[in-house]
């Protein structure tokens, strides 16, 4: 079997979207320490940080086997745009699970907390509706935007570590959360949304 070490990268995707499974295993070693890594230094917990990692993986299968790679930018620059898109997406979903499920035992029943209990159904179904439009606000801003808010939302991140995380300086994550924020108003108004009980 001839070795691949020395192939490039988008030799490798091609070999591995044309059936050649073992084109794909020489990516993952080749990239997998340093994904894991960076997953890692967002998440600070290595077993969340396998599960991320895990999903990268599979969402590049996915992408390479469905024809939807790209190849005009770099392998390894779309491979960290995923882990770092995959890091939003789980910090995304705590922040939904934190809201919706019981923090003591994990539980779906929406009804288990008690701030939801003693509310009629129609609050819990109009402060569920809200959340819904804040979510739906989000996935309309442009993706810088849509980071910065993420990021400084859902995980709590400060300016200067969402700046170090984006590349950019502090100005410019700082800029990017007035526009997202001057954006979602903006949407609120011309979809007539409902955004208070």
């Amino acid at each position: 079997m001839v070795s691949k070490k020395h192939f490039t990268d988008e030799q490798l995707v091609k070999n591995f979207t044309d059936g050649d499974n073992s084109a794909f295993e020489t990516l993952l070693f080749r990239y997998k320490d340093r994904v894991f890594s960076y997953i890692y230094n967002i998440v600070k917990d290595s077993n969340t940080s396998d599960d991320i990692f895990q999903e990268v993986f599979i969402k590049i299968i996915t992408t390479l086997k469905g024809g939807r790679y790209n190849s005009e930018g770099k392998f390894a620059n779309w491979l960290l745009r995923i882990s770092h898109n995959a890091v939003i997406d789980h910090y995304r979903r705590m922040a939904t699970d934190k809201l919706l499920y019981n923090d003591d035992t994990q539980s779906a029943d929406f009804f288990s907390k008690a701030d939801l209990c003693d509310n009629s159904l129609q609050e819990t179904m109009e402060k569920e509706m809200i959340l819904q439009n804040i979510e739906h606000l989000i996935t309309l801003l442009p993706e810088e935007q849509r980071n910065v808010v993420t990021m400084r939302y859902y995980k709590n991140l400060s300016f200067k570590e969402i700046a170090d995380i984006e590349g950019v300086s502090i100005n410019t994550a700082l800029g990017r959360m007035r526009y997202a924020l001057i954006n979602m108003r903006k949407y609120v108004e011309q979809q007539n949304m409902v955004m208070a009980i």
